[in-house]
């Protein structure tokens, strides 16, 4: 599923740096939309199945709060902003970025802001609401960490500054996105 397709449609962050270098001899699309095309292409059936477990599960419920245009921003803003935390993370890589896990984790972060049953009281000056988005965005990194230390063993390559900045933009777009949907209510 990889191969060719993750090298021109992949999002591959030394090219995004300036840098025209065509890994492979193949030519890639131009690099401000390989975040969205990189979405398109997975590392094999598992990693497709697991993408797509998680957006129809967060995704539908996430639509029903945000709405579709809402989650369709939340998707492709997500997509560019985890590129971007993978570009921060290894500007010089030649390795493609391909997945949607960057988009998915925004998802996510909604998903967990928005149905999360949990109550979480104010910390002093610190409302509640800023408090459950500091507890949540800790404790995406610590995964994400950990998924990274199990992978030290020679697994797949997984982009753990895709998925943190991918979390932390939907963390951040959640609210704005709600309010923009009810503006008139």
């Amino acid at each position: 599923m990889e191969g060719p397709a993750a090298l021109i449609g992949g999002f591959i962050p030394l090219l995004v740096s300036g840098v025209e270098v065509a890994p492979g001899g193949f030519t890639p699309l131009p690099a401000w939309i390989t975040p969205l095309t990189a979405t398109l292409i997975h590392g094999g059936y598992a990693h497709l199945l697991l993408n797509m477990v998680m957006f129809v599960y967060c995704g539908r419920m996430v639509e029903r709060g945000l709405g579709t245009k809402g989650l369709i921003i939340l998707y492709g803003v997500g997509a560019y902003v985890s590129a971007g935390g993978q570009w921060l993370q290894a500007p010089h890589a030649l390795v493609p970025m391909v997945g949607a896990s960057g988009a998915i984790s925004a998802v996510i972060a909604a998903y967990a802001l928005l149905f999360s049953e949990q109550k979480v009281r104010a910390i002093g000056p610190i409302p509640a609401g800023a408090v459950r988005v500091v507890w949540l965005a800790a404790a995406w990194i610590g995964v994400q960490l950990l998924i990274g230390l199990a992978g030290l063993g020679g697994g797949p390559q997984i982009a753990i500054a895709a998925h943190i900045a991918g979390f932390l933009a939907g963390l951040a777009l959640t609210r704005p996105l709600l309010l923009w949907r009810y503006r008139g209510a």
